[in-house]
Formats: C-alpha cells, structure tokens, sequence
C-alpha cells in the first residue's frame, strides 16, 4: 500500500479518535472515560487506539496540536506585517480567545477534573513558546535594567491564562475582539517598557 495511503488513513484515525474524545467530554467526567469509550465512539478497536497513542493523557495532549498550528500561523501573519513591533506583538491573543469562545462548553469540561490540569499546562505551554519567540529579537541582555526573558514570559501567559478564566467564568459576554484589545494594551506596554529605567524617586517633602 502506497505511504500516503498509509499516512492519510493514520491522519483520519487520529481525527477521530481526537473527536470521539472531544464528544465524550461533553457527556462524561475525564476521569470516568475509558480506552474503550473512546474506542467505541470513534468506531474502531482498542489496539487501532493503541496504535497512535498510549492512554487518553496521550490523545489529550495531542488534541492541542491543531491549536498550536493556528496560534503560530497568526503569530507568524502579524510579525510580517508593516507596522511598529509594540502593534504587531502577541498577534496569536485573539485567535486564542476566539477559539476559547467558539468552544467555550469544551473549555469548561476541560477545567475540571485531571483532564483540566493537562488541558491547562498544554495551553500554558503553548503561549509560554510563543511569547518566548518574540521576545528572542527584542530583548537586550547588555541594558542593566534588563529582566530574564523567563519571568516575562510567566507574567505574560499568566495574565492571559487570568483574564481567559475570567472572560469564560462569565459566559464570555464580551466579544473577544474587546477583550483581546484590553488585554493587549496592558500586556504589551508591561513588555515593551519593562527594561526601561525606573523613574527618578521624588524625594520627601518635609
């Protein structure tokens, strides 16, 4: 049998066993699904499941790989753009809050339970590697007020983390283009003015 064929039939196994997982989560707690209602959701047997992952921790991690494709796409179209560095930062936010709010019944199966804390950390790591992409080419180690990019890159995500949490806690009631901008006009001065000398101290009047 030709690769491709072989490739393309292994691209649409895990499609659907990533599907059968996503359908469960709508019913079912993380903790209670099993090998076998994941197998039977998708249609095929335990060792076809097995064949492409070893647990559902597994078949979790890997459903965000879709995700990351989008972000980096999005961050890769706004760096390219015309425009001064500051405008075309974090350019993956709103695809990221767009996609929390197209799925946001998901997000909130996913927060629960261990499935949460996996589905969490995956998000997590994918901003923290794309926010560490930008700042490779903006940061100055030689400017003595200079921050390690790590501790950036933990104040970035976690802000973002924060304020997605507390956009979908309330039912997502903005739209994500307004809450995409606030985030960015806080988020992106913090960057871009954090390595700037602190203001002189005003002295004490007497």
């Amino acid at each position: 049998m030709p690769t491709e064929k072989i490739d393309r039939r292994s691209l649409r196994t895990r499609a659907m066993l990533r599907d059968a997982l996503i359908s469960l989560f709508q019913k079912m707690d993380y903790e209670t699904i099993t090998i076998t209602d994941i197998a039977d959701q998708a249609n095929v047997g335990r060792s076809t499941f097995y064949a492409h992952y070893t647990s559902k921790d597994d078949l979790l991690r890997s459903s965000f790989a879709g995700l990351r494709a989008l972000l980096v796409d999005q961050q890769q179209e706004a760096l390219a753009r015309r425009g001064s560095f500051e405008d075309r930062s974090l350019g993956f936010s709103l695809a990221m809050f767009e996609h929390a709010g197209n799925h946001r019944d998901l997000y909130r199966a996913l927060v629960a339970g261990r499935g949460g804390t996996i589905a969490l950390t995956s998000i997590r790591q994918i901003l923290s590697d794309l926010v560490r992409n930008e700042l490779t080419t903006t940061y100055d180690k030689a400017n003595p007020h200079f921050v390690p990019h790590e501790l950036v890159v933990q104040y970035v995500v976690g802000a973002f983390m924060a304020v997605l949490t507390w956009w979908l806690d309330r039912r997502a009631e903005l739209p994500p283009e307004r809450v995409d901008a606030m985030f960015r006009k806080l988020a992106v001065q913090g960057i871009f003015r954090i390595n700037e000398p602190p203001p002189p101290a005003v002295p004490l009047s007497n």
